[in-house]
């Protein structure tokens, strides 16, 4: 199980940058600045990387407790 939640937090660091470059962009992002379009999934990018982090950390810490048994 905590080897599939390092491989959840890569994951996230894998997918999320890469859809944010497409997002940028996307022509709806900008018109004179950033559109609500582009701000919702700023956000939706951000949240998905925290969450992938801390899932990744908690991945790799249950991965480290089991090797000391």
């Amino acid at each position: 199980m905590s080897l599939f939640l390092v491989a959840f937090g890569v994951w996230s660091w894998v997918i999320w940058p890469t859809f944010l470059k497409n997002i940028w962009n996307d022509p709806r992002s900008f018109s004179d600045g950033p559109t609500p379009f582009f701000t919702v999934h700023l956000v939706l990018v951000i949240a998905s990387l925290v969450f992938g982090t801390v899932i990744g950390v908690l991945g790799v810490r249950g991965f480290l407790a089991t090797r000391r048994r």
